[in-house]
Parts: structure tokens; sequence; C-alpha cells
């Protein structure tokens, strides 16, 4: 006849039972914990996904190459429908599951116009950016002058543009060459609310920037003998407070025109930090710290690393 074990028994059968039991319970506590800890171990584990990155893992070749992964299209704004700055040519991602994206105005030196810097458009919108290229309302414009048009465009890009709600309104930035480098300065000093500005062989008589609240990265040209480095570039990035995300990085075998062609070594870092800190990718710190090695492209860096911390 079976017998029926009461609920209390303790044979040798049933405490086998019991302990294999406690044996299961206690290893899947402990594969949790593991989890978790290696979880905890694990960079960047326990935050949020950055909202803001855009594209996929970068690479020395992908930030070198002349396009990124991102198809573009352009679209033209005349002077005459807008005001503050004298027109110019916008280049945004074609993708929209993205969702929104930074947005960078980027302003022509001294008696030069758009085209001299629309290689810059393609390449940092195909990174993820739309990118406005400006004309000034005059060519002859100073660089306090080309700073207000900067912001204005920023304004007509987020406010009134066709492009507009593709646009983060709170991620922007300004770049320029010449006396559109000065203007850039001229804009962060202004509009502190700026994530990034990249003046390019920058002019500007004022060469003190205690003002500026805007993560900066500098480019010069060892050659430059129109702005040179020892009366731009270099006092520039000098004054900058020492607590701000700030770079300079030199030229070599370059001149105060190179930024108006195609150029690789400008292209590399200026995607590095505008990603950086208008998109708050920290894949991109790998490229900027530590800083840009002397090499046949490159004079000289300096810069406050690390970003992160």
């Amino acid at each position: 006849m079976q017998q029926h074990l009461p609920s209390g028994d303790t044979s040798p059968r049933h405490r086998v039972s019991k302990g294999r039991s406690r044996l299961v319970k206690g290893l899947l506590a402990a594969t949790v914990a593991t989890a978790g800890l290696c979880t905890a171990l694990m960079p960047g584990a326990q935050a949020a996904d950055n909202p803001y990155e855009r594209g996929p893992a970068p690479s020395n070749s992908s930030i070198e190459a002349s396009r990124g992964s991102y198809a573009t299209s352009q679209t033209s704004v005349s002077a005459l429908s807008v005001s503050g700055f004298g027109g110019g040519t916008i280049y945004y991602p074609t993708s929209t599951s993205d969702g929104t994206f930074g947005a960078v105005a980027i302003s022509p030196g001294f008696t030069a116009y758009q085209s001299s810097i629309a290689w810059l458009g393609p390449r940092l919108a195909s990174q993820g950016f739309v990118v406005f290229t400006i004309d000034t309302n005059t060519t002859l414009d100073q660089p306090d002058s080309r700073g207000r048009q900067l912001l204005a465009a920023l304004d007509y890009l987020t406010k009134t543009s066709s492009v507009r709600s593709r646009i983060d309104t709170s991620r922007l930035g300004v770049m320029g060459h010449s006396m559109g480098g000065g203007g850039t300065l001229e804009a962060a000093k202004s509009r502190t609310s700026l994530k990034a500005a990249i003046p390019l062989t920058g002019w500007n008589l004022d060469t003190t920037w205690p003002e500026v609240r805007t993560p900066t990265l500098i480019f010069g040209a060892d050659g430059d003998t129109i702005a040179p480095v020892a009366t731009h570039s270099e006092p520039f990035y000098q004054s900058l407070p020492s607590t701000l995300d700030k770079a300079y990085v030199e030229l070599r075998g370059a001149t105060h025109f190179t930024p108006n062609s195609s150029n690789t070594t400008i292209a590399k870092y200026s995607i590095s930090w505008l990603k950086r800190f208008i998109d708050n990718d920290s894949r991109y710190e790998q490229f900027l710290c530590p800083l840009p090695q002397v090499s046949l492209t490159i004079a000289e860096s300096r810069g406050n690393c690390p970003h992160t911390s």
C-alpha cells in the first residue's frame, strides 16, 4: 500500500529535495547578483542612453571620410526672404527616423561668399547635423556684425526655415572663417547657450575672450600671414577661461585660406568637436583626448583634456 508522507516529513529523500531547491534558488540569486555587478561595472550601463546620439559608432576612417552615413539634401535661402543676414544654403540629413538634429551656422570671411566654405555643408550634414552656410549682408562686414548675423541665421533656421522641425533648438553651434571666425567668438560671447564654436584661422582685433562659455575649438595655420597665429588664434585660445572645454589645433603647411578648400584635418576634428559638445556624444572623445599629435598636417595642439571630467 502506498504511503503518503505528511507535509512536515523529514525523510532523507525529502531533505535532499529541499536541499536541491535551496541550491537552485541560491544559484539563481548568485547569477542575478553577478549580472547586476557586471552591469554596474559596464561603462555607462547605469546611465540612460544618450538621446542626442546620432549615427553609428565612429572610427578614424568614418570621420576622415568625405561623407558620413546620412544622405543629405540642400535648399537655398534667398537674401530677399530673410533679415539680419544675407541668405545662404541649408544642408540637412534626409532621414527623419532618428528624430531631430543639432544645427550649425557657418560664416565666410572678409570679401568672401558662402561658396568659400560650402564644402563644410554636405560634409557635416552627412554626419548628422543641419548646416547653414550663410552669406553676410555685405562682404566687408566686420567680426562683430558677422557674429550677430550668425545668430540671426540660427534664429531663422530654428523658427522660420523649411527644415525647422528637423532641428533641436537646444543644440546649436557656430563656425566661421577669418572674420567669420572672429564673428564665431562674438556670437559665442553674446549667446552663452551655444553648445560649440569653431573659428577657422579667425581674425579679430579683440583678442581676449574670458566671457565665452561655449566649448571652443580654434584652428590656426602656421603659414597664415593675414591672421598670424601669434596675434590671433593663439591669444584667442589663451584668453578663453581655463575651466572651459577648449582646444587649439595649428595646421602645418597651411595658409589663411586653407579652410576654403576640403581639408581632412579640419573636418575630422570639427566633426568630433560638434559631436562631442552639440550631441553630447562621448564616443567622439577618443579623437580629442589625448590631444591630436604633431604630424605632417598638425604643427601644434593644445587643450585641457579630459573633456569628460
